[in-house]
């Protein structure tokens, strides 16, 4: 079987499924798209994900585009990473994607990737804002225990840490929240690990 994942190092989303394929070793091959030259915007592009976004799974022909749908087809073909309630996986990932994804992939962009004169103050704000009481969530769950979904790594935890493995600034410290931190950690010290630009070339020049 041939599984081409369609992705870019700067994707959060992107990685969530890279890293998803590679702790349960899936073999996958990254097919870098570059975003920032309108890699997304193609017609070929299009014709796979007419969304126009990153990740992009070709499972020796299934297509299957968002980083959950992706995580679920790996859960569910491999029998990893899922733990012991796939649902309570499935509820954090939602709330990855609405509360913590949400804002800080948004957030992270308009600090980073917009030029200068696009960033709007206000909506840094609102958004570092609604990341802040996010991670508070989080914080407070993983002050009471190691992993998001029973006792070892699933892909809840791969969803919500997909972005906070980034150096770029978006307002997040890990210092700011030491139960994250731990957690980070842990996720980083799995065997099979890795950053997202060692997974996934980057597509940004500044």
């Amino acid at each position: 079987m041939t599984n081409t994942l369609y992705c870019f190092g700067e994707s959060g989303n992107a990685y969530k499924a890279a890293l998803a394929l590679e702790l349960s070793s899936v073999k996958w091959t990254p097919h870098h798209v570059d975003f920032f030259q309108g890699g997304t915007r193609t017609p070929e592009f299009r014709a796979l994900n007419p969304m126009g976004e990153v990740p992009v799974l070709d499972a020796d022909g299934l297509i299957l585009t968002q980083s959950g749908v992706i995580q679920d087809w790996v859960m569910e073909t491999t029998g990893k990473l899922h733990g012991d309630d796939r649902r309570e996986v499935l509820r954090w990932t939602i709330f990855d994607n609405q509360k913590v994804s949400g804002m800080a992939g948004t957030l992270r962009f308009l600090m980073n990737f917009l030029p200068e004169d696009k960033r709007n103050a206000d909506v840094i704000g609102f958004l570092a804002g609604r990341l802040k009481a996010s991670l508070r969530i989080l914080e407070g769950e993983l002050s009471n225990r190691d992993w998001l979904v029973g006792d070892g790594l699933t892909c809840a935890d791969i969803s919500c840490a997909g972005y906070l493995f980034y150096e770029e600034p978006f307002t997040f410290s890990r210092d700011d929240y030491p139960a994250i931190d731990a957690w980070l950690t842990r996720i980083s010290e799995t065997p099979g690990w890795k950053h997202p630009y060692d997974l996934m070339q980057r597509a940004f020049v500044a």
